[in-house]
């Protein structure tokens, strides 16, 4: 297997590496597509003004979204076959190619990234199984971070294992409270070998579980906007961004 070892040093993605959708079998390339910029050694992830939302007419909470995938894969329009399904029963409305640009399976991951989140929005990194079969679904999220669970220079950091339709794997997910300024880089971090995930954040191991997935994942980097958040409040903060120097996965020898 190759390592990845993404500095973004063009002036585009490597799209035999980066697939810039998110989910488009549930809706469509065109309302799925990321808004993004490379350049200076540095991957910029936004959400245009005329972003739209996703799944809009099936997902029950409004939601824009920017992210870039590593993988895709689903079957034939009208199908219930396909990654990260969010509602019983859902179809395919676009078929979509097979796509594997990166899918690791064990070894070290870590992104050094920074972002910009207000009270409605999120960003993340993310390993989630390839879904070729059901059961291959569960998901290592290394780093989620909510803009209104940041407050006094203290970051509430997502990590953990999420099972889905895994039936090995336990729900094992939390946050961390870490001091650390999200709008500066930072290296969030997974070891993950048999049986066993070691989380960091800038050298240091904040989180070890006694689990692990057993099968190949793909990568996952998104800025997500929740419109209906916090719709009480006049200022809802900046306008959110991810920011992405480094992307590295080394496969355990």
């Amino acid at each position: 297997m190759t390592p990845l070892h993404e500095t973004f040093a063009g002036a585009d993605l490597d799209r035999s590496v980066w697939f810039p959708y998110y989910l488009p079998h549930w809706s469509s390339r065109a309302t799925a597509a990321a808004t993004y910029e490379v350049g200076d050694g540095r991957l910029r992830l936004t959400l245009a003004d005329d972003q739209p939302l996703w799944c809009a007419d099936r997902h029950a909470e409004p939601m824009r979204v920017s992210c870039l995938q590593t993988g895709s894969y689903a079957g034939p329009v009208g199908s219930t076959i396909g990654q990260q399904p969010f509602a019983d029963g859902l179809t395919v409305t676009e078929e979509q190619p097979t796509f594997w640009g990166c899918t690791p399976h064990l070894g070290s991951l870590e992104v050094t990234m920074r972002g910009t989140v207000g009270l409605r929005s999120m960003i993340a990194f993310w390993l989630s199984g390839i879904e070729d079969t059901p059961e291959r679904s569960g998901e290592i999220c290394v780093a989620e971070i909510f803009g209104d669970a940041v407050a006094d220079g203290i970051a509430q950091v997502g990590m953990g294992v999420h099972r889905f339709r895994d039936p090995e794997l336990t729900e094992e997910f939390t946050t961390e409270p870490l001091r650390l300024d999200v709008g500066e880089d930072h290296t969030y971090a997974v070891d993950w070998r048999p049986g066993s995930l070691v989380f960091g954040v800038d050298g240091q191991i904040v989180r070890e579980l006694r689990q692990a997935p057993d099968y190949p994942v793909q990568l996952m980097l998104g800025v997500f906007e929740f419109p209906r958040r916090h719709v009480e409040l006049t200022d809802h903060g900046p306008l959110p961004e991810l920011v992405v120097s480094r992307v590295r996965w080394e496969p355990s020898t």
